[in-house]
């Protein structure tokens, strides 16, 4: 699972719909990946994703084998695909988060044994789409014809978000990014398409003039993307107005918050949004782990 863009809309609401099972409890997790062996691969920093995916494997009964970003010899000169190779003849699913090119992830998916799983490229964040999806679906009980509001620099949550929220009807996906640090075109345009597909809209802004008006959701990421940084050394002054603030909630008063977390209160989001009554955050981080679940079991082909 490299990109959702391989999903078909059927797998794609499958593992959501998966993802919520395992949140609510319908069905528990157990023996499904039993006498599996999964890789942890992780070049870049992570709290939920790194640790999500090792209690989903876990708690579905693989055992794990965790990479830092010195521990293989692709350090020393040996090629993505030889390490593949390599890999696959010990492992039956590789969980790889490396803030690059999704080409490599590729790679390393070209041969024929082993599975793997995008925790995270420069492009997007697959499962971190499934885990918001997880939890849109928990709380709402449906995720067609509801309205989200993304504030925030159109990085690799924003794309997964955008490409993954445009294949359910009725939905309408307004993206509020500053100027300069929008959705990557193709990923715009390849929301698009989706969303004429399927009956959805989505639409971007490089303001925050008029306020988002009679939201579902309201949704931000830290400023600062994982793997990132920024060129402009004023980028601060251009951030600033997209901050979340209670004052969001006039228009949209029932709305709930979402947030892929690490958070910086008072920069990002304040205190008084992350913390207060219509914050989800926690609850999405968690579902983080529910949707490894399903991504893992689905990988594995032990559905």
């Amino acid at each position: 699972m490299i990109s959702t863009n391989d999903l078909t809309d059927a797998e794609l609401r499958a593992l959501v719909e998966r993802g919520a099972e395992f949140s609510n409890g319908s069905v528990r997790s157990g023996e499904q990946l039993t006498g599996l062996v999964a890789g942890i691969h992780f070049l870049k920093t992570s709290t939920r994703t790194r640790t999500s995916f090792s209690a989903a494997a876990l708690r579905l009964g693989a055992k794990i084998i965790s990479f830092g970003p010195d521990d293989l010899q692709t350090n020393t000169g040996e090629t993505l695909e030889d390490t593949a190779e390599v890999l696959s003849r010990m492992l039956d699913l590789l969980v790889v988060r490396s803030a690059g090119d999704p080409a490599d992830l590729r790679a390393f998916a070209a041969q024929p044994r082993m599975a793997v799983v995008n925790a995270m490229t420069a492009d997007e964040h697959p499962t971190q789409a499934i885990a918001d999806l997880t939890t849109i679906l928990c709380r709402f009980g449906r995720i067609e014809d509801l309205r989200i509001c993304y504030v925030g620099e159109g990085n690799n949550t924003a794309a997964a978000l955008a490409l993954t929220l445009s294949r359910f009807k009725g939905v309408h996906l307004e993206l509020r990014t500053p100027p300069g640090y929008g959705l990557d075109p193709a990923t715009l345009k390849r929301a698009a398409a989706n969303a004429a597909a399927s009956g959805a809209s989505v639409v971007e802004l490089h303001s925050m003039d008029s306020r988002p008006q009679g939201f579902d959701v309201i949704y931000t990421t830290r400023w600062q993307t994982t793997g990132t940084s920024k060129p402009d050394p004023d980028w601060r002054r251009i951030f600033a107005p997209f901050q979340v603030t209670t004052a969001l909630w006039d228009s949209s008063p029932d709305a709930v918050f979402l947030h892929d977390l690490p958070a910086h209160r008072g920069e990002d989001v304040t205190a008084e949004v992350l913390d207060g009554p219509h914050s989800l955050a926690f609850d999405q981080a968690e579902n983080k782990m529910y949707a490894a679940m399903a991504v893992l079991e689905w990988c594995a082909g032990r559905r």
